[in-house]
């Protein structure tokens, strides 16, 4: 793996949302802070209502917090007007879903193509581009098809090379694993530990234990703040659970 930067990415102080439900005020959010390094591998982990979701928003940008500061990769998100806003999150941000939201109508190519035609990339230097990160995710030879011709893990992978093609600064992956069988989770798994090795920063929202195992951090949402921060300095390898041809994700007990 490559070691984690000292440069922050992610520089979160304070952060608070509410959300008003009619008279009331209901706090999602209540002052969270925390720190991601660049080449860091994290999962946010918690319980429906933890705050963990809202907490994806606010990272992608496709929310605003209440109080407190969100600097991406130096930037105080605050402070963007819409369309900086948008440019932020095509340009720095790639986002990966546990739904995949792919175009059904178009091949693989094209949908790993349209943040570039969003970045109005030329069609050359395009096409070019998404090849390169379809054949990075395994796909090369799938790059013609739709998905409703691909497996829900090749589906994931086209999500994942869509999320690789701008060269982000980070990567946001919501439950990715959750439509996916356990063999084909581990596989996805894989490939984000892969990708972190080469010095992306990913941070996984997940409420299985199973898929926050993977990560070196995870920090444990309840009731809007951080519970814990459990540290993983030695995540299992998945490349060595594939190789041994092991189904599940989960750790075994101690003995």
């Amino acid at each position: 793996m490559t070691s984690p930067g000292t440069s922050a990415i992610v520089e979160i102080r304070d952060l608070a949302k509410d959300y008003r439900l009619g008279s009331q005020v209901v706090p999602a959010l209540r002052g969270v802070t925390f720190r991601v390094a660049a080449g860091e591998f994290i999962a946010i982990m918690g319980p429906s209502g933890s705050g963990k979701s809202t907490m994806l928003n606010l990272l992608g940008g496709l929310d605003m917090p209440s109080a407190g500061t969100y600097r991406l990769d130096g930037v105080d998100v605050a402070g963007l007007g819409a369309d900086e806003l948008a440019e932020m999150r095509n340009r720095k941000i790639g986002f990966v879903f546990q739904s995949f939201n792919l175009l059904p109508r178009t091949t693989a190519l094209a949908n790993v193509e349209l943040p570039l035609m969003y970045g109005r990339v030329p069609g050359e230097a395009r096409r070019a581009r998404a090849v390169e990160v379809l054949k990075r995710v395994g796909l090369g030879e799938r790059m013609d098809h739709h998905p409703s011709q691909l497996s829900g893990g090749q589906q994931q992978r086209v999500a994942i090379a869509r999320a690789l093609v701008n060269a982000p600064a980070i990567i946001l992956a919501d439950e990715p694993t959750g439509a996916l069988d356990t063999h084909t989770g581990l596989e996805i798994m894989a490939l984000f530990q892969e990708l972190n090795r080469d010095g992306m920063t990913i941070i996984i929202v997940t409420h299985e234990p199973e898929i926050a195992q993977f990560a070196h951090r995870q920090y444990h949402f309840r009731d809007g703040r951080i519970e814990r921060i459990d540290d993983n300095p030695a995540p299992p390898d998945t490349r060595v659970l594939l190789e041994a041809g092991r189904g599940a994700m989960v750790q075994e007990a101690p003995a």
